[in-house]
């Protein structure tokens, strides 16, 4: 990328070229139409963002003087241009990925602004009558000596910028701006799109490590809150009065609602970044190493809705190769949902079975469940159920999420089946032995 200062109309080494004027005016051999074409259909199998400019940096070596190509995307409302891509036949690269420009005083700021392609001639001479451009000096020390850059416009918007350098003086004329602005036009929309997404996906990177950041931090000082509450509760420090004992009770009961409030968003940053996975062990046994820590640890909310567990795994038990550790996140979400949404005083019952090749499990809860309507937003992130008596419990819409891709992990499916207004059924099934890795 190369930002140098503000040019003033004496600068005989900076000239921005007509862009309309140079299209109208441009004649392409039979060899660059060839070329062009080649770069049209690459670009519409829709490989990589890299891969384009990189096939199109390969392609015009023949009919375009270029030592260095570079890719930078226009940022914050035209303000600043970012370097994204660079190819050079040349090391070390000075000005590479990530460097960022602010259009201050750059003469850059009339390519952005008017769609007008630069050229560059002498750079040496350019930063002697600029020495405070930055970038300019990288590129000196690069050895790159002219430049070209152009605009990539795409609705009539500047988003971006292709840049060429030499290292050669008075290596871009007309005839070659016409030939980056035709390839610039074949670019534009792909390069948009590209990094639209490249950007959506670094923006959700960033939300998750600080919502796994966040989690953190809040888990250990909610959770000695809860074992404070619970200390004053059993009278470890005096016995407490009704009223006391009452508002001690409010305080436990809403931080253990926090605490998981904080192992949801936990659980989703170690999916979101790629830090769940799967350490299977065999012979698992899934009674006393999933499904009991997971009631024990929803005891409480269960207690609160004066629930009761039925728990089904047969005389011998269930054992399985799975990854118990995760298999527990499954059904503590599993058995968490029973107890928020299940009827008061209803019951859980929470079976295993192998059968066939597989190791299932099943959460069933008395309660008013879910209409056909709404079985499409189950296992979809942050999705709720968008019924009067559902909306009234308080969620995340992250722990089924969670579950399903856990499951999915150990290669297996996961469903729900609900009675309206009696009951909710949530169900797994993996296979045995789980499916190598490919």
């Amino acid at each position: 990328m190369c930002s140098p200062e503000s040019s003033a109309p004496s600068d005989r080494n900076v000239r921005y070229v007509d862009r309309v004027a140079v299209r109208r005016a441009a004649t392409f051999g039979d060899e660059e139409r060839a070329i062009l074409h080649a770069i049209n259909l690459k670009i519409a199998a829709a490989p990589s963002l890299a891969q384009v400019v990189g096939f199109v940096a390969d392609m015009t070596a023949t009919i375009m003087p270029c030592d260095r190509v570079s890719l930078a995307f226009v940022e914050e409302d035209g303000t600043r241009v970012t370097s994204y891509w660079t190819q050079a036949h040349y090391e070390p690269v000075l000005l590479a990925k990530g460097y960022t420009r602010d259009l201050v005083g750059s003469s850059l700021r009339q390519v952005i602004e008017r769609g007008t392609p630069r050229i560059i001639h002498d750079l040496e001479q350019y930063l002697a009558d600029h020495p405070a451009s930055h970038p300019t000096r990288l590129l000196v020390q690069e050895g790159v000596r002219s430049s070209m850059a152009c605009p990539l416009i795409v609705d009539g918007r500047n988003v971006g910028l292709l840049f060429r350098s030499s290292r050669q003086k008075a290596a871009y004329d007309d005839h070659r701006v016409a030939i980056q602005l035709a390839i610039g036009e074949r670019l534009s929309q792909s390069v948009e799109k590209a990094y639209n997404i490249e950007q959506l996906n670094a923006a959700n990177r960033s939300y998750m490590e600080m919502l796994g950041f966040v989690s953190h931090e809040l888990k250990g000082p909610v959770a000695s809150m809860v074992l404070d509450g619970q200390v004053l509760m059993d009278g470890y420090r005096g016995q407490l009065s009704p009223e006391q004992a009452k508002g001690v009770g409010k305080i436990i009961h809403k931080g253990e609602y926090l605490l998981g409030l904080v192992r949801d968003y936990l659980d989703l940053a170690r999916i979101e970044g790629g830090e769940l996975a799967l350490t299977a062990r065999p012979d698992v046994d899934l009674l006393g190493e999933v499904v009991e820590p997971s009631v024990d640890m929803m005891q409480a909310a269960i207690d609160d809705k004066k629930m009761h567990v039925v728990q089904q795994a047969g005389d011998g038990g269930v054992r399985a190769e799975c990854d118990p550790s995760l298999l527990k996140i499954v059904m503590t979400n599993l058995v968490g949902n029973a107890a928020k949404y299940g009827c008061e005083g209803g019951e859980i019952r929470v079976s295993l079975q192998r059968h066939n090749g597989t190791v299932s499990a099943s959460v069933w809860n008395e309660g008013p469940g879910f209409p056909e309507s709404e079985r499409g937003r189950l296992f979809r992130k942050f999705s709720r159920l968008q019924t009067p008596d559902l909306l009234k419990q308080k969620g995340t819409g992250v722990g089924l999420y969670t579950t399903w891709r856990i499951i999915q992990l150990h290669g297996g499916t996961i469903a729900a089946d609900s009675k309206e207004g009696k009951w909710a059924e949530f169900r797994f099934a993996i296979p045995q032995p789980l499916p190598k890795p490919e």
